[in-house]
């Protein structure tokens, strides 16, 4: 297991939170889907998710408009 520590702006207040994973690698987009997952994952505001098939473009733009901002990845 690997160990991610993303570093990010929610609503412009510092956070950061680990995640274990099973993948040695960790891009940007993935990042923010986790963290989209971590704050907004509850069956309340399932639709404010990316669709499936979103581009890693759209993901990050979707976590920006939620808040998430400034994300950074630290292993």
């Amino acid at each position: 297991m690997a160990h991610f520590t993303l570093n990010y702006l929610f609503n412009d207040k510092p956070q950061s939170h680990t995640f274990d994973l099973k993948q040695t690698e960790l891009p940007l987009h993935e990042a923010a889907m986790h963290l989209l997952v971590l704050h907004f994952g509850d069956g309340e505001n399932s639709l404010v998710m990316p669709s499936a098939d979103a581009s890693p473009e759209e993901i990050l733009e979707q976590a920006e408009r939620m808040g998430l901002t400034q994300i950074a990845v630290a292993t």
